[in-house]
């Protein structure tokens, strides 16, 4: 099968009015974000078959396997980037981006989900498709700027359809509480059970029972597996250091996390690092 790696940590390609997928199946070593500007017919990921049609977003991981199949000729822009890329963001821009990096290749079809975000997406689209080939004054911050406007977006929809996965018994306060989780995970001092339950107004004695009685799991267990993805993804995309990691998301220190991610993993984070390098 066909692999594409990026070279660079960024990459803006745009293909105009293909009839047939150019690729075919394959896969290749970095994130894309494709944006349909004419066309349709059915985009497949991982053996996922999804129609499209101008105006929808589809947000593909590394390894992602997929190809197109063109029923009317189709025009599509492209976003890639790879680690490199990831690690140069600020932090609060990285913890939007492992949002996405978290769906990327799991959330079926278009990413973006509300109409009046796809119109202002398409704006922005046009914007990036313009300024990529004018190329003018200070077009490379102009562009930095629209693609974080764009990655914030998609990071909404996605927070916004996380509630749609959850399972028939769930309520909308179990799903307030999940979102607020998911929102303050790098804010520690915020997911104490004594904050949390006077959020909600739930008792500190009962909230536990409550959400375990929606989800399925304590709220301590889904924080911390949720902690664990996260922490995944910085060990797959950044070169932040291991103490670093513990610090930002509550853990004692470096030891500490190291004993907490190899009871669930299975290895230390070094080692999980290393295994995905």
């Amino acid at each position: 099968m066909k692999k594409d790696a990026l070279h660079e940590p960024f990459e803006l390609v745009r293909k105009d009015y293909m009839e047939i997928c150019p690729r075919g199946e394959h896969t290749h070593n970095f994130f894309e974000i494709i944006y349909v500007i004419e066309g349709t017919g059915i985009q497949s990921i991982n053996s996922g078959k999804f129609d499209y049609r101008p105006g929808d977003i589809f947000l593909l991981a590394p390894e992602d396997v997929h190809y197109f199949d063109i029923k009317m000729p189709t025009s599509l822009f492209f976003i890639r980037f790879n680690s490199i890329y990831i690690q140069s963001k600020e932090l609060s821009a990285l913890q939007r981006i492992e949002l996405i990096l978290q769906n990327a290749g799991k959330e079926p079809g278009c990413v973006i989900k509300d109409n009046a975000d796809k119109a202002v997406v398409k704006s922005i689209m046009y914007a990036l498709m313009a300024e990529n080939d004018k190329k003018g004054i200070y077009h490379k911050e102009l562009i930095a700027q629209y693609v974080n406007t764009l990655l914030v977006i998609i990071a909404r929809n996605i927070m916004a359809a996380l509630p749609k996965k959850i399972d028939e018994q769930s309520n909308g306060k179990a799903i307030s509480i999940l979102q607020y989780i998911q929102t303050n995970i790098y804010n520690p001092e915020l997911l104490r059970g004594e904050h949390i339950s006077k959020k909600f107004g739930i008792s500190e004695a009962y909230i536990g029972r409550f959400f375990k009685n929606h989800m399925n799991e304590t709220l301590q267990q889904y924080t911390l597996n949720y902690k664990l993805k996260l922490i995944e993804n910085r060990l797959r995309h950044t070169d932040m250091q291991i103490n670093q990691i513990a610090d930002e998301f509550g853990f004692t220190d470096k030891s500490h996390l190291n004993r907490i991610f190899k009871k669930y993993k299975g290895m230390n984070p070094t080692q999980y690092r290393q295994s995905h390098s």
